[in-house]
């Protein structure tokens, strides 16, 4: 953490024991806690009590701009916003916006989607399979051992219904890497995914996978060892199967 002297700064000679609880408490003992909270989640935290109060001020900007350094991307800080206005009110969100458009006017990051992985190439060949758009990177060489792949879903993409077929073994492991997304068997609810969780797929029962509706996601697709194993891709997942909700 940065040592924080704004409290000694303003008011060190005036309120001396307030300056050293701001400084030395506030911004150096509990935001130092990086083990119980980290600084993004304290960032957006602080953020959304000060918008929730009214609190559009000079601390404003400078907890949006500690947000941005604590990793809140513009597009993560225009959803908090709008999530907020049905809470707090239009006027404050709206003020809110206008300090927040200043703290990242010059921010032209490109958001990167695939997680550590990185999202790899357009899967133009397994595209008729996808409704939507999907990306893939291999990370391994399948002629030299367990083929595992990063593949990527823009929101709403999922693939068709299909079944990894083996006389025995096989199947594959979906490890979750980045976003949220959906799994789903045959005859089975739907089955929420996010960074973290882990779905084993026995060989032969079908099912399909792929993103929420407003989100990004990604999973490593490891294909397990087996006897005989291919894929069988079948129809795609019309809307009646799809979740519009998160």
């Amino acid at each position: 953490m940065v040592k924080q002297t704004a409290g000694r700064d303003s008011l060190g000679d005036f309120a001396p024991k307030f300056a050293e609880l701001n400084d030395d408490v506030l911004f150096g003992e509990v935001w130092s806690r990086e083990d119980k909270l980290s600084l993004k989640m304290r960032s957006i935290l602080t953020v959304t009590a000060l918008v929730s109060k009214g609190l559009i001020d000079s601390s404003f900007q400078y907890h949006a701009m500690t947000a941005k350094k604590n990793g809140v991307t513009k597009t993560e800080m225009a959803e908090i916003l709008t999530h907020l206005a049905f809470y707090v009110g239009w006027p404050n969100t709206w003020s809110a916006f206008r300090v927040v458009k200043e703290v990242y006017a010059d921010d032209t990051t490109v958001e990167n989607h695939g997680g550590m992985f990185g999202i790899g190439e357009a899967n133009t060949a397994y595209a008729k399979y996808f409704i939507g758009n999907s990306y893939l990177k291999p990370l391994t060489n399948p002629n030299e051992t367990v083929f595992v792949a990063n593949v990527t879903f823009e929101p709403g993409c999922r693939n068709n219904w299909h079944v990894h077929h083996a006389t025995s073994g096989g199947g594959q492991l979906l490890l979750c890497v980045d976003g949220e997304g959906w799994y789903q068997e045959e005859g089975k609810e739907p089955q929420s995914l996010k960074a973290g969780d882990i779905v084993a797929i026995p060989a032969g029962v079908k099912h399909w996978h792929g993103a929420k509706a407003n989100s990004w996601f990604s999973h490593l697709a490891v294909e397990c060892p087996g006897e005989n194993t291919s894929n069988e891709w079948l129809e795609p997942v019309d809307d009646k199967h799809y979740p519009k909700e998160n």
